[in-house]
């Protein structure tokens, strides 16, 4: 009886969130019900037959989790995730609140939910084996929270060694870290990868797993694609990059060879669900990108993308992509609050050679716009005060002001500027 008053009270909650446009209520709800009830999301899995699917990784997570709902939905799947991202417990609560009924049972076919490195672990102790886990990447991300990469895989591999095998694993086969997660397991486990003609046999400054997870020794490489991820093994003990590795999917709706990796996680999931191949291709060719993750928007008759840039990996990635598609104008936004990390020292390992071109105009903002602007300047990056902006708004705008309208203002903002960026350009907040 405690969890339905729970639910309704969370409903109310959403409502007036949504009514008064104070967010989509995707986090209040849940962190009331946890405070009341910390069993809230097992009592209501337990009581319906939803499929769970978890999504964990540094980078991806919520483009990876929309393709997924937009190939189950074009499959005529019931389908939901959590709201904007929310990938903490009071964010999986809210969302169960969201989509529950009174009788607090979820008449759905599929919960999609993108989690935080860190809650993976506690969401395991509430779902017991779900559907499917996937993991996508494991980079350097919020140092002060997270610790080391090595940190987060120890947690998970012992989170799940816990599974059995009604669990499907799904497994970055580049990533040595990931990949090794699916050693010795109960649970069943698939591998997927690209196979990119943009490699190189280079590892980039900005890599974190290039030890051997087996034995310690330093990695070689065939060839990599970004950071650490490639083709891999090792010289000492011999543990090397899976052979049986889904590489292909049947289309790439988003730029970037960070976004085929996100594709292929996808169609591998989807296709172990035996999905018809010709929607699932429909459904990628009308794919649309999730907030800020290559997000295009119209304002005042000038196109805005959005690139959401957290880290070092996915920075330097951002700026591959953009120099791909010569950008011309650029605003760099970083910020150090909590959802980002408070230390910003990550922006010295970003490669900014893709975008050191004398033609092209870079604006930077934020909390620490001027750590920023202050990078730029040690790679040789001319950045004038009138490109400093301490005001978002002002930034935005201002960008925007010199943009012609043929071109695109290209935005590379941190999570938290990310959510600003929206909603001064949408009026509406996501959270």
């Amino acid at each position: 009886m405690i969890d339905i008053l729970l639910i309704i009270i969370g409903k109310f909650v959403v409502f007036v969130s949504r009514i008064l446009n104070l967010g989509n209520g995707s986090t209040w709800p849940g962190h009331i019900a946890l405070s009341v009830n910390k069993n809230l999301i097992k009592d209501v899995l337990n009581d319906s037959k939803v499929k769970v699917i978890l999504i964990a990784g540094t980078n991806g997570k919520t483009t990876t989790g929309k393709l997924i709902q937009s190939i189950l939905e074009e499959n005529n799947k019931n389908v939901f995730q959590n709201e904007g991202g929310a990938n903490l417990l009071n964010g999986i609560a809210s969302s169960l609140i969201s989509n529950s009924n009174l009788a607090g049972k979820i008449n759905k076919d599929f919960a999609v939910f993108e989690i935080d490195e860190n809650t993976l672990p506690l969401i395991l102790q509430q779902i017991n084996n779900p559907s499917f886990i996937m993991v996508l990447n494991l980079f350097r991300d919020q140092l002060d929270r997270y610790g080391e990469v090595n940190i987060i895989a120890g947690k998970w591999r012992e989170a799940f060694a816990k599974l059995n095998n009604k669990t499907t694993l799904i497994l970055n086969a580049d990533d040595p870290q990931v990949s090794s997660l699916g050693l010795n397991l109960k649970a069943n486990v698939n591998y997927f990868g690209i196979n990119s003609k943009n490699k190189t046999e280079k590892i980039q400054h900005a890599s974190d797993s290039t030890h051997c997870p087996n034995c310690g020794e330093k990695l070689s490489y065939n060839s990599t694609y970004f950071s650490h991820l490639g083709d891999w093994h090792c010289k000492k003990c011999n543990y090397k990059h899976p052979e049986k590795t889904f590489t292909t999917s049947p289309y790439y709706p988003l730029l970037g060879i960070y976004n085929e990796y996100n594709t292929n996680a996808a169609v591998l999931l989807t296709n172990k669900l035996e999905l018809e191949k010709e929607k699932t291709l429909s459904a990628l060719k009308n794919f649309e990108p999730a907030f800020g993750r290559q997000e295009i928007l119209n304002i005042d008759g000038k196109k805005v993308q959005i690139f959401l840039s957290k880290n070092p990996t996915g920075l330097n990635e951002s700026l591959k992509t953009i120099a791909s598609l010569n950008a011309k104008n650029l605003l760099i936004i970083l910020n150090d609050r909590i959802p980002d990390g408070r230390d910003v020292s990550w922006i010295w390992d970003v490669d900014f050679d893709e975008v050191k071109d004398l033609n092209r105009l870079i604006s930077v903002a934020g909390d620490r716009a001027y750590d920023m602007a202050l990078r730029l300047k040690y790679e040789n990056i001319p950045i004038e005060d009138k490109q400093i902006y301490t005001d978002l708004e002002d930034a935005i705008f201002s960008s925007l002001q010199k943009t012609p309208k043929s071109e695109t203002l290209y935005i590379l903002p941190t999570y938290s500027a990310m959510l600003e960026v929206r909603k001064i350009l949408t009026g509406k907040k996501i959270l």
